[in-house]
């Protein structure tokens, strides 16, 4: 099968262990990708490779060659969500999970692993993301190789039990309009104080971080903020004063990131948050931060409008942000409204049991597809 290309693109092509179970016992036939995707799976033509990997298990298990131009199709194939952006596929390699490829497995031949290493993590968090030829051949080698000579890898168990949809309406995650339609309903269920998208997102981030028990931080002029009649303020694990390892000028920058999530005086993940205003104030906060302190290892994460996906993702790829080390690329993650709203109302009852890494699992990469 390695006859490599020259004119074929690779994409990576995320599934769970259950998605690519549905995938499987529907024939193999169809790849599909969220509507927010639809822009990029328009770049997907017939005779490239889809790169298929199981999130939970960290590992490739199929390669996909692409028979078909991108369409819309809502028909059922998976039991969660409909994935309604679809290319057809010939499948090339399936895998059982237990016989994936462990991407740590392919550290040394992966360029995601060089400029830092502790970022790869990045690049599988979205997908279709186009990957470069050289890394597209080598998960396409050691899965050939997998094939041939089979070798048994352990899945690990997540630890986190998977949660059902459950209806909006649990006080702890009262939010407008948990799917993307849901605007005029939540409109209705604003007060005259109504709170900007802006404000809903930030109290949604607050709110979660406190109730997995880590200490939180808001923008030090947001204070006194109001969201459907809860005060920000009343938060009981909102800190007053930030850590104070960092000196005055680090610490005039992370004030005023929008959210941030601590656990006692470490800094476990910064979100800014861009409804309306300008997208670079946040990331150039976020660089400067980065700047300053270029030991700090946390998560950041850009929470906007899905509608503002493609402006995000372009602006965390300028060359101001692209030319330092490492690039914010590749340590920024992106999360958009409705995914975040929909995911926080599913889990709900389960809060409490969700570890910080939670977040990260609705993020995708700022890697910009070449030609963006």
């Amino acid at each position: 099968m390695s006859n490599m290309r020259a004119d074929r693109t690779y994409w990576l092509n995320l599934f769970s262990p259950r998605t690519w179970q549905e995938f499987r016992a529907a024939g193999g036939a169809v790849s599909g990708f969220r509507e927010t995707r639809w822009r990029t799976v328009q770049r997907i033509r017939p005779g490239d490779y889809l790169l298929c990997y199981l999130t939970q298990a960290s590992r490739f298990v199929g390669v996909l060659e692409v028979t078909s131009e991108p369409y819309h199709d809502d028909s059922p194939i998976w039991a969660e969500e409909v994935f309604p952006c679809r290319v057809s596929v010939r499948p090339l390699i399936t895998l059982d999970p237990e016989f994936g490829v462990p991407i740590h497995n392919l550290r040394g031949s992966l360029s995601i692993f060089q400029v830092n290493p502790n970022a790869w993590s990045g690049h599988v968090r979205g997908s279709p993301t186009r990957w470069k030829p050289e890394d597209g051949e080598a998960v396409v080698r050691a899965l050939e190789a997998a094939q041939a000579n089979p070798v048994e890898w352990p899945v690990p168990r997540t630890g986190r039990r998977q949660p059902r949809a459950i209806p909006v309406g649990n006080d702890a995650f009262t939010v407008p309009g948990p799917e993307a339609g849901a605007a005029p309903a939540a409109a209705q269920e604003r007060s005259d104080h109504e709170a900007t998208a802006h404000d809903e997102i930030q109290w949604l981030l607050l709110k979660l971080g406190n109730d997995m028990g880590l200490d939180v931080w808001v923008a030090r002029n947001d204070r006194g903020k109001v969201v459907n009649g809860r005060h920000f303020a009343d938060l009981p694990r909102l800190r007053k004063e930030l850590p104070r390892q960092f000196d005055e000028v680090t610490n005039r920058t992370i004030e005023l990131i929008d959210v941030l999530w601590l656990r006692h005086d470490a800094i476990v993940a910064a979100f800014e948050i861009e409804s309306t205003t300008s997208i670079y104030s946040g990331l150039l906060r976020m660089s400067d931060l980065l700047a300053m302190q270029p030991n700090l290892h946390i998560q950041l994460f850009l929470v906007a409008p899905d509608e503002r996906r493609d402006k995000v993702i372009s602006e965390v790829n300028r060359p101001t942000f692209s030319r330092r080390t490492p690039p914010l690329r590749d340590v920024c993650r992106f999360i958009s409204f409705s995914t975040l709203r929909a995911e926080v109302a599913k889990v709900g009852p389960y809060v409490s049991f969700l570890k910080p890494d939670f977040i990260e699992s609705l993020a995708e990469a700022c890697v910009a597809d070449e030609g963006e």
